[in-house]
């Protein structure tokens, strides 16, 4: 393996110090070139185009090429490679690729290309919806790890090694792959390293998805990224905490033993997953993106600094209080990223969703997302955004409710049986029933209850009493909302047909 190489925070010197892709298309850009090529824009703002200039902008339309140019990303040391070949070295990876259907396309390419390994899987009970796809996609068949869960606050953890231990250990076959979540969305951090060896020791590959937490690494008060920790593939959202445009992503081959023998099996799913008109504004930003997070050490350090003292003023408040001075209590995290900052509102506000919503509409602030109890504020890296403003409305708004006193919600159900694999249920006849009919009937859909957001139900699965208590009680609730539900109160199921 390679020595690992560790970032200090300071800007990065050297070659690597460059954007080639980016500066590719800028550079052709400033030729003006005649273009009869698509796109239909001509990148130009002239003519039935000029609506498109007035809403990108015409540079915008200037650098949106089609793909195959001379001097942008055809050849062997192309910009384009150059730019894959340097974001590998900045995150630690054997290779990196990039993506421009978000992370999504990254874990549908994870599922297919482990798939030509074998079939036997092992994921995180709250994995993203996307995972579901490249199950049913590439026709695995799935164990699940349940994650922590903080019931109070309507929050999905991570998973300890111990938990994937008895999830491999209970697979009924050989177990080809591990997929785990780390960071969550809350900003907890998983056991990266231990899980890494034992997946490595069930001779298994371990999939991460880090989707929020491509910053992960370049700064020493940021968690450590888990390609550096042991993992074989992991999947990067770099729009969500770095600066590049919406939808875009990476996916890193991890420099372990497995490298060889997943390398074609990736670059082969990403053929098949991938556009053949890839957009060149989200390539390039990716490409940016990395250049900006290897010098931008001074950056981070002003929003650390910023955050740090909003933490303090949360701390000092009534009725407020930060949901990671908790994390340490819950055995799956063993860190968590200072870029998200959960804050319990419960003391001062009946439902949380509500509030999310009077500071978007009363305040112009906009708050990533919500629980009953709690917002879920987070800062882009190098951000530093006005806390002071976030605070103050927040508080602003104490006693237009009263307190939220906490109603215990049903204990989360246990997974049904697998009565078929996901692709066959999938893929089986269907109709949908009432509830009171769905009991006993193998669900067609996948269910997740909002919060804590942990599917409840997925294809090819028994369908539970507990299971139809519970979501119905969800979407009842404040805020209450069941992803993948046929109609909103979840009062009918799809369900496959009977022979």
């Amino acid at each position: 393996m390679k020595p690992t190489i560790h970032y200090d925070g300071r800007p990065q010197a050297g070659a690597d110090d460059e954007a080639p892709y980016a500066d590719a298309l800028l550079r052709h850009a400033a030729r003006r070139p005649v273009s009869f090529m698509v796109p239909g824009h001509g990148a130009t703002g002239d003519g039935f185009a000029a609506g498109q200039a007035e809403f990108a902008g015409e540079r915008a339309l200037a650098i949106d090429v089609t793909q195959l140019l001379d001097g942008i990303d055809l050849g062997s040391d192309s910009p384009r490679e150059r730019a894959h070949r340097m974001a590998a070295r900045a995150w630690g990876a054997r290779r990196t690729w990039f993506l421009t259907n978000g992370s999504s396309q990254g874990n549908r390419l994870a599922a297919l290309a482990v798939s030509q390994l074998g079939d036997g899987i092992v994921i995180q009970r709250s994995a993203h919806s996307s995972v579901v796809d490249g199950v049913i996609l590439a026709g695995l068949r799935p164990a699940y790890a349940l994650p922590g869960v903080d019931v109070r606050n309507g929050i999905a953890h991570g998973v300890t090694p111990a938990s994937i231990a008895k999830a491999i250990a209970g697979h009924p076959g050989p177990v080809t792959a591990v997929y785990i979540v780390s960071p969550s969305y809350f900003g907890a951090v998983a056991d990266v390293p231990t899980i890494a060896r034992l997946v490595h020791d069930a001779g298994a590959v371990l999939i991460v998805d880090c989707a929020w937490g491509a910053h992960f690494g370049f700064h020493p008060d940021l968690p450590p990224s888990p390609v550096r920790q042991g993992a074989d593939i992991v999947v990067m959202s770099t729009h969500k905490m770095t600066s590049s445009l919406h939808q875009s992503a990476v996916l890193h081959l991890g420099d372990t033993d497995l490298a060889d023998t997943l390398e074609p099996a990736l670059e082969r799913a990403y053929r098949m997953t991938t556009s053949t008109s890839e957009s060149s504004l989200l390539i390039g930003s990716i490409d940016v993106a990395r250049r900006d997070l290897q010098r931008g050490g001074p950056q981070v350090d002003d929003a650390l600094r910023a955050l740090g003292a909003a933490r303090d003023r949360i701390r000092a408040e009534q009725g407020i209080s930060l949901i990671e001075d908790t994390f340490f209590s819950h055995p799956d995290i063993v860190d968590h990223d200072p870029l998200r900052m959960p804050i319990d509102v419960s003391g001062i506000c009946a439902d949380a969703h509500a509030l999310r919503l009077t500071l978007a509409r009363d305040f112009g602030i906009w708050v990533e997302m919500a629980t009953r109890t709690t917002l879920v504020p987070l800062v882009g890296i190098g951000k530093r955004t006005s806390f002071d403003r976030l605070i103050d409305a927040v508080l602003e708004t104490r006693g237009d409710a009263a307190p939220n006193e906490i109603g215990d919600l049903a204990d989360l159900p246990s997974p049904g049986r697998i009565q078929v694999s996901p692709r066959d249920a999938f893929y089986a006849p269907s109709e949908v029933v009432p509830h009171t009919e769905a009991v006993g009937r193998t669900s067609a859909d996948a269910l997740s209850a909002y919060p804590p957001g942990i599917p409840n139900i997925l294809p090819g699965e028994e369908i539970t009493r507990p299971a139809v208590d519970f979501l119905r009680q969800v979407a009842r609730s404040p805020g209450g909302y069941v992803r993948g539900a046929v109609v909103p109160d979840v009062s009918r199921f799809r369900v496959i047909g009977k022979p």
